[in-house]
């Protein structure tokens, strides 16, 4: 995909630093859709670097999909699709004892709600296209994998980015977030003393493409539906996300036999029966955040801006829709200056209310206020059998919140 040129248009350098899902959809759309910009690509990592051997599981919402269908670059073979989601109490006194909410997508009219996938598997092809767009536009688009960016210190009409060397730019975007436990810590910082134990469990029985999340006393446990290495059979893979408090792990003594009866014990019998794990990584949970996106010439996107609890699975879905934004905004607006002044008032409702909803989801676990278990699940049973506000949800869950 390469734009053609506009004649007379003013040339905007942009460096995009990071390379990661968020990172490589912004250049390529950047590539794509500003044929006066002159785009270089930085990350840390060399680009023969085996991107597709990262295991870590991104769950994508429809409006992500449909932005990376867009760019060539969605890996329809490696993905498994959401075709339902189960959010549901453990715990509940009388008939809210295991209360749920269902969103289906067969009810609100879509192929799939979104899809399961490691991250390798959405890195590489996004690589993979940048790559071939630099190689057929070199004197527009650069790549500068293996070159770690040490600062970037304003100038009054751009950028200054130190890699050893001093370059200039009229526009940085910051697309390298990392995880919450190895970060700066930024402006709007909390450590909410929880751990995710994350993994791939093995499922007999449950329901193809349904993604599971439990309130549990001691935090959300998630299973997302993976695609089969071969034909779906009695045994199915999922991506586990147990999320627990962090001084009093529960986990972290338990050898595998324990684990998986602990979680046959939470989790809901739609899930299926899990008999197998594989080794669990534990990561510290916390917020992150910047107030602002943009600070003269840079913007932060992604966990750059926003490191968030996995309770929403929103963080990377967020990061791509600043990354469409940002770029839409640049195509209308030639002034780069009120191009980012507009884009923190547009993305302010989406980002905003996405990062108070999962503060309260994570602050909520760490209360221990009697009845707020009950108070989830009347919560859950209510948007369930009210229609109009349940596909309400849903849409907000595809898509984020729309002005």
């Amino acid at each position: 995909m390469t734009a053609a040129r506009t004649p007379g248009a003013t040339e905007l350098r942009i460096a995009v630093v990071g390379a990661g899902p968020v990172g490589l959809a912004l250049a390529l759309l950047a590539a794509g859709t500003l044929p006066h910009a002159r785009i270089s690509l930085f990350d840390r990592r060399d680009a023969a670097a085996d991107a597709a051997g990262d295991a870590r599981t991104l769950a994508l919402a429809l409006g992500s999909v449909q932005l990376l269908q867009r760019l060539g670059c969605w890996p329809a073979a490696q993905a498994q699709p959401i075709a339902e989601v189960q959010v549901s109490q453990a715990e509940g006194p009388g008939p809210l004892a295991g209360a749920e909410l269902r969103i289906r997508a067969a009810d609100e009219g879509v192929p799939m709600l979104g899809a399961v996938l490691r991250y390798g598997e959405l890195v590489a092809p996004l690589q993979r296209a940048w790559l071939a767009a630099a190689a057929r536009d070199p004197s527009r688009l650069t790549s500068r994998f293996g070159c770690a960016v040490r600062a970037i210190e304003p100038l009054p009409d751009g950028v200054a980015l130190d890699t050893g060397s001093v370059e200039r730019f009229d526009l940085a975007v910051v697309a390298e977030g990392g995880v919450y436990g190895q970060q700066a810590r930024k402006a709007l910082a909390s450590d909410y003393g929880q751990s995710a134990w994350v993994g791939t469990a093995t499922l007999h029985g449950g329901t193809p493409g349904l993604a599971v999340e439990r309130f549990t006393r001691d935090g959300p446990v998630a299973l997302l539906p993976l695609k089969p290495a071969a034909p779906a059979g009695a045994a199915v893979p999922a991506a586990l996300v147990w999320c627990v408090q962090g001084a009093a792990d529960p986990v972290r003594g338990l050898d595998d036999a324990a684990r998986i009866d602990a979680l046959n014990r939470l989790l809901p019998a739609a899930a299926g029966r899990v008999v197998a794990l594989t080794p669990l990584k534990d990561f510290a949970l916390g917020l992150n955040a910047e107030r602002r996106l943009v600070v003269g010439r840079s913007v932060r996107i992604g966990n750059a801006a926003q490191t968030l609890h996995p309770v929403a699975g929103q963080g990377t879905n967020l990061g791509l829709r600043d990354a469409f934004e940002l770029v839409e905004v640049l195509r209308r607006e030639p002034d780069v200056d009120r191009a980012l002044r507009r884009i923190e008032r547009l993305r302010a409702p989406d980002r905003w209310s996405t990062i108070a909803t999962t503060d309260f989801l994570a602050r909520s676990f760490t209360w221990r206020v009697p009845g707020l278990g009950a108070a989830r699940a009347l919560g859950l049973a209510a948007l369930q059998a009210a229609g109009p506000l349940r596909s309400r949800l849903a849409r907000q869950m595809m898509f984020g919140t729309r002005l």
